[in-house]
């Protein structure tokens, strides 16, 4: 079990690392997107400042999740940003619930196995 959870939890740190890369370098193709999530990008683009951190975040909790010691610290960081894909999701994409979903499942898996470092966190 202890080596499909770090397979896991290293696909999981991969994918945000992928991520995170992509808000800088711009490397992976966007798909096409109806009128409406457009207007949402094109909003969201205008701020200047969001999808760099967005992309700091991703790409710094996948780092961290990917180093067993600071996992915890990673999937803490994530937490919101996941949140905001499953809300992005079920409002312009409900297509892409199902991976989002499993992410975010993987997500709470963290967080549960390492809920006696997170109590340390929040004392």
């Amino acid at each position: 079990m202890k080596i499909v959870k770090t397979i896991v939890f290293a696909i999981f740190a991969l994918m945000f690392i992928n991520a995170g890369l992509d808000k800088f370098f711009h490397y992976m193709p966007v798909p096409p997107m109806p009128e409406a999530l457009q207007k949402v990008n094109e909003a969201i683009m205008s701020l200047h400042w969001l999808i760099p951190l967005v992309g700091f975040i991703e790409l710094l909790s996948g780092i961290l999740i990917m180093i067993p010691k600071t996992r915890a610290l990673g999937a803490v960081m994530i937490f919101p940003v996941m949140i905001g894909i499953i809300c992005h999701n079920a409002t312009f994409m409900p297509e892409g619930l199902m991976i989002s979903g499993i992410f975010f499942i993987i997500n709470l898996w963290i967080l549960f196995d390492n809920k006696e470092k997170i109590k340390m966190l929040i004392k």
